[in-house]
């Protein structure tokens, strides 16, 4: 049976494709799920149409997310923490910190957008890299300070 996917099927394919699959694994599995359509004119010219939708839709996030990240390289942000001997922090600066940051010079960023490697346990300046969307990515720059 020829079927058109409306979801992302791992091992099977993407929104859009038409793929050849076994009757019994269409008719059980992908269309009592609403992951698929069978195949025919009229279903492919709909999801082309909501694929098309999709793209604008990302292209203008993009776009906006570029904006965003243009104003957002201009920005830094200060964290105080209470530091011990040799400069080492009493716990971590983490992203969920910086995001909290941000928040408050007026930005909103998720903290699953800021891209630490490892949480930061000393102080000093750090670039941290923000990822908006896909594609877009703009660096931080962050004082860690002592309080």
């Amino acid at each position: 049976m020829k079927v058109i996917l409306i979801q992302t099927v791992k091992g099977l394919g993407k929104i859009g494709d038409a793929v050849q699959v076994k009757d019994g694994f269409a008719r059980n599995y992908l269309l009592p799920r609403h992951m698929a359509l069978p195949a025919n004119a009229g279903t492919a010219k709909a999801i082309e149409h909501q694929q098309r939708i999709v793209e604008a839709r990302m292209l203008q996030e993009k776009k906006r997310a570029e904006e965003e990240a243009e104003k957002l390289s201009a920005v830094s942000c200060t964290l105080e923490r209470h530091v011990g001997e040799e400069d080492k922090l009493y716990g971590s600066v983490t992203g969920r910190d910086i995001a909290e940051a941000l928040a408050t010079e007026g930005f909103q960023v998720d903290h699953t957008q800021v891209e630490l490697e490892e949480p930061i346990k000393q102080l000093g300046v750090y670039q941290v890299p923000v990822k908006l969307a896909q594609g877009v990515e703009t660096k931080v720059k962050v004082w860690v300070v002592a309080k």
